[in-house]
């Protein structure tokens, strides 16, 4: 099979990453973002369905990893994420999360579909921006995939459609459940989020 990357980029289709911007836990002072398993398995699935991938963030910058994605953690939480690894020790993929693109700067006309990628940084910097929401909810209103993962999943408790109805509305939707937020809590003996979303949805 080629590398998918070898294609030419003008005749595949594109897949926008929206990844949340660096923040500090208000809960554990920790710094927090986004999580690496949620970026780099979805954005080799879309490589290999020969799709282009472009990674942006809400307010554009440099990115940052949660310290228990990180394969190489001391915690031990994520060591088997070959993948993640792989990634962020590649030169060419590490560069992807430096410097991103603003949503702003966006014209949704060129994607086929938005991924938005978890970790703990969207439960402070993503819940409350309505930039974001709005953003996502006109993609979603023409037509387009929306997908949202783990933590990200916390846009769509506020994400509204042009009517002013929840986009959730009479919708099943996945996040992340209480009894994983439970787990998290005792892995590392403490409250981790300031809200769990699934008590909210």
């Amino acid at each position: 099979m080629s590398d998918p990357n070898h294609l030419n980029k003008s005749t595949r289709k594109k897949v926008l990453m929206i990844v949340a911007n660096p923040s500090k836990s208000e809960t554990t002072g920790w710094p927090i973002g986004f999580w690496w398993a949620e970026l780099t398995h979805p954005y080799w699935a879309f490589i290999e369905a020969r799709y282009e991938v472009e990674i942006v963030s809400p307010s554009g910058g440099d990115l940052q990893a949660d310290n228990f994605s990180d394969p190489e953690d001391e915690s031990g939480y994520s060591a088997d994420d070959i993948l993640s690894l792989g990634f962020k020790k590649s030169p060419k993929h590490n560069e992807l999360l430096k410097n991103t693109g603003s949503i702003s700067d966006v014209n949704t006309q060129d994607y086929e579909a938005v991924f938005v990628v978890g970790g703990q940084s969207p439960m402070y910097t993503m819940i409350n921006d309505e930039g974001l929401h709005k953003f996502v909810s006109d993609f979603y209103e023409s037509g387009k995939i929306l997908a949202c993962v783990c933590h990200g999943t916390c846009i769509l408790l506020k994400t509204k459609l042009s009517d002013n109805a929840l986009l959730v509305n009479n919708k099943t939707w996945t996040g992340f459940a209480n009894s994983e937020e439970q787990y998290a809590d005792n892995f590392v003996g403490k409250k981790i989020q300031p809200f769990w979303i699934e008590d909210e949805a």
